[in-house]
């Protein structure tokens, strides 16, 4: 069951970046990522509320808070970097920050088998190779530095969400969403300017908020059923999502080392399932 909440989450974390990516075409990307969290935040309110999850245990509230503000830090420093570098080579990067639960899994306890470990070395470079690398095209190391500094901080919000769903995965996710709102609310009263929204975007925003809501509420109990090792590489698998949304919906073409990607994460993903 661990390994299949795992792959949902990718498989809706994948669909709402594909869905991010082709709304910031019209909007600017910090109004798709504003408005979008403040979707997945009413929602969580309104099933937590159906579900009562209020009398939950609130030791959530640390990795909550924490998982918010190291995705804020993630988020400014990918984009920072993007600017900067060229994507073949940051994506690839932010992307392997799936290491750093897998390092936190595999040092708290986690004995996955032969098989799983096989799956989870070729998921991983499937992910790398679905990303797109490039071997050249870096003209400084700041991109660089600020692509790890994304990776680390994506890789550790994910552990601490693991962290808090010991005790309530919807309320972690719940804490974090209305962490990451109140600090941008604060960004906006600052800057004043995150972009106007249409009526046309409205189902966009409202899709990609409760995809990614949803998305984090599944990998948060997928990570209380099974290792963390295993479930953080499945439920990263999204960029393989992404760039396979991207050629059957948009019809752009990948470059034949994205195509073996994907075949290397299927792999990948069959192998860790087979040994769960």
């Amino acid at each position: 069951m661990a390994a299949v909440l795992a792959l949902v989450s990718s498989l809706m974390w994948g669909s709402a970046d594909f869905l991010g990516g082709t709304t910031s075409r019209r909007l600017p990307a910090l109004a798709v990522y504003a408005l979008s969290q403040v979707v997945g935040l009413v929602g969580l309110l309104i099933v937590v509320t159906v579900w009562w999850s209020w009398d939950d245990d609130p030791g959530y509230w640390p990795y909550a808070i924490g998982s918010s503000l190291l995705g804020l830090v993630s988020m400014v420093a990918f984009y920072r970097a993007l600017a900067l570098g060229p994507m073949g080579i940051i994506s690839p990067l932010v992307s392997l920050g799936v290491l750093v639960p897998v390092a936190v899994g595999l040092l708290g306890g986690d004995r996955p088998g032969g098989i799983e470990i096989a799956g989870i070395v070729l998921a991983l470079v499937g992910i790398l190779l679905a990303s797109g690398p490039e071997l050249t095209g870096a003209e400084s190391a700041r991109p660089l530095l600020l692509a790890t500094t994304a990776a680390v901080a994506f890789g550790g919000m994910f552990v601490l969400m693991a962290e808090g769903s010991v005790y309530s995965p919807l309320m972690t996710m719940t804490g974090m969403r209305l962490t990451t709102v109140v600090l941008m609310g604060l960004v906006w009263l600052r800057v004043r300017s995150v972009g106007g929204a249409g009526r046309a975007d409205i189902p966009a925003l409202v899709a990609i908020g409760l995809l990614d809501v949803a998305a984090n509420v599944t990998y948060g109990y997928a990570t209380t059923m099974g290792m963390l090792t295993t479930v953080s590489v499945l439920g990263n698998l999204y960029p393989v999502v992404t760039a396979v949304l991207a050629a059957v919906v948009l019809r752009e073409r990948l470059r034949p080392i994205q195509y073996a990607g994907v075949v290397v994460a299927i792999i990948g993903v069959l192998s860790i399932s087979a040994a769960m």
